[in-house]
């Protein structure tokens, strides 16, 4: 548990010097601790001997790509904070970072003013995730899972354990502590991101898809976290009879 006087620990991992020496310039003066390095592989080989709080990855890195970086962490179960930076603004590029597990995306040019709001936001996230209670870490059966809230995790019977990134998790604690309830898609959007007017609710469906690649039986046809046409989606603690 980290100490409430101690500072946040960031990396920054982008290749451009100047823009790599003013965030990290800007950060520091925030009170907040970075480590800053110009590659994937140096954060590849850096993460698991110096644990920061969130890692700020700039997309388009030469050799391995911040998006290749960030795919690999969360196969590996490295749930750290994400935040990808790029240049890019097309929305395939947006839902494809979320896709492979990032907390959020950032389009260059920003303000640092507005990257640190995100940090903010994505450390109160992954610290405690809003709308659930303080109380709340009853396990919850979900297919052939158990999902460990305190463990942010799903618990396969065969002994797999998948660890899930913190927008996976926020969604499905969202979808959990309501069972029964149709909860719409932007409510679980702005549960499990910064600025939800900044972005789609199609990364909702992005997310809930992955979710059902792992706790459905076919995720084709949903038994657990059922669609609600025009509004959103549903967890269902018992498949529905026909």
């Amino acid at each position: 548990m980290r100490m409430e006087n101690k500072p946040y620990h960031l990396f920054v991992v982008e290749d451009d010097p100047a823009m790599r020496d003013m965030l990290s310039s800007y950060l520091e003066k925030q009170g907040m601790a970075v480590t800053s390095m110009p590659s994937a592989e140096d954060l590849m080989r850096r993460i698991h001997r110096l644990r920061p709080d969130l890692v700020i990855l700039d997309v388009s890195l030469p050799g391995e790509s911040g998006l290749q970086a960030c795919q690999r962490l969360r196969a590996e179960g490295d749930r750290v904070p994400i935040i990808l930076l790029t240049a890019r603004t097309e929305e395939v590029d947006r839902v494809l970072g979320l896709e492979m597990g990032a907390d959020d995306y950032l389009g260059k040019p920003f303000s640092a003013r507005e990257l640190l709001a995100r940090i903010r936001a994505v450390l109160r996230r992954a610290g405690s995730t809003p709308g659930l209670p303080v109380a709340f870490d009853r396990e919850v059966p979900i297919g052939p899972y158990t999902f460990t809230p305190a463990t942010r995790s799903l618990h396969g019977s065969d002994g797999q354990v998948r660890v899930l990134s913190t927008v996976e998790y926020a969604m499905l604690t969202e979808l959990v502590t309501n069972p029964n309830v149709a909860i719409s898609r932007e409510r679980l959007l702005a549960v499990s991101h910064t600025r939800a007017e900044a972005l789609l609710t199609r990364t909702v469906d992005v997310a809930v898809m992955r979710l059902r690649r792992i706790v459905e039986p076919d995720a084709g046809t949903p038994r657990y976290i059922q669609t609600v046409r025009g509004h959103g989606y549903m967890f269902v603690p018992h498949a529905r009879s026909a």
